[in-house]
């Protein structure tokens, strides 16, 4: 919903990014003013949050009666162009990332702060080392008023939980789903639920378990912690950090490709071998069956987001 550009702080002297919103042509007011107000949103979230690993805000201008979001300008390239372009992640180096990400969402929820839009397109990992969670454009603040529509699911189907793919009430938990998600696709080299199709791929979000791992390896009980559809059963910020540690201390405590600094909040990746995807497995072919009494399907009539 917006390009970030270059710039420059003339009155401090300092470089900046800028996120201009780019709204679709043909919106009516009331339309254009909320997606003005989800900008002022994310702005708020972002600068209601101090974590190494959460963007920092600077400041929201308004020129030409459109809000910008000033914020740090960040050397990164994004864990999804990372795993497009390079391939799966070393073990320790997703297990760092998982550490950084665990500790933002972490201080987002201790505030109310949901996410919401956690996937690999909103985590940077940056030159000197950095992870850092962006894009709070969707989050969810305990003052903010509903801004969607019933039936519209704001977010990205392959990330979204079951809870929120079901229309349900949803929490905290929501967001380390699709940390989940984010970990087992950084790992793996795809989401675990891919169908093809929107609402299909939020079908098996709901219904059906993860794709079988095969480069997981120690960071599999983790993963599937996380990736439990009984948000009451989901693995919490602190279970799940844990046991990343401890992986960290213990079975992924050697330097291999993928090793990562000292600082906890980040990870350089080492040199790596050509990749090359996998062919997406054909979706299967379920049985014939009556519906579920449960009704256990996707609530969403229409999906906002990449």
């Amino acid at each position: 919903m917006g390009t970030v550009w270059r710039a420059a702080d003339t009155l401090l002297r300092r470089d900046v990014a800028v996120k201009e919103v780019i709204l679709p042509p043909g919106l009516a007011p009331s339309d254009r003013d909320a997606m003005y107000e989800r900008t002022l949103r994310e702005a708020r979230a972002a600068a209601a949050l101090q974590h190494p690993a959460v963007v920092q805000v600077y400041d929201v201008v308004t020129e030409s009666g459109r809000p910008w979001i000033v914020m740090e300008l960040l050397d990164a390239r994004s864990l999804a162009d990372m795993v497009i372009e390079d391939g799966p992640l070393a073990l320790r180096a997703v297990a760092k990332i998982g550490i950084a990400l665990l500790g933002a969402l972490e201080v987002a929820h201790a505030i109310g702060v949901l996410h919401r839009d956690v996937k690999p397109a909103n985590v940077l990992i940056c030159s000197d080392g950095r992870c850092v969670l962006t894009d709070f454009g969707v989050a969810r603040m305990p003052t903010d008023v509903q801004l969607t529509t019933p039936g519209m699911v704001l977010g990205s189907p392959h990330f979204i939980s079951p809870e929120r793919a079901m229309g349900s009430e949803f929490g905290p938990p929501s967001d380390l789903f699709s940390l989940g998600v984010t970990l087992y696709t950084a790992v793996e080299g795809r989401p675990p639920f891919d169908r093809g199709d929107p609402i299909e791929t939020m079908h098996a979000v709901v219904e059906d378990p993860p794709a079988p791992m095969t480069r997981a390896g120690v960071l599999g009980p983790m993963l599937m912690g996380l990736l439990e559809k009984d948000p009451a059963r989901r693995l919490d910020t602190h279970t799940a950090r844990n046991m990343l540690r401890e992986l960290l201390a213990g079975q992924l405590a050697s330097k291999a490709p993928g090793h990562l600094t000292t600082d906890p909040y980040s990870v350089v990746p080492g040199p790596r071998p050509a990749w090359q995807p996998p062919t997406p497995p054909a979706a299967p072919t379920p049985p014939p069956s009556p519906p579920s009494p449960s009704g256990r399907r996707p609530a969403a009539t229409s999906v906002a987001g990449p």
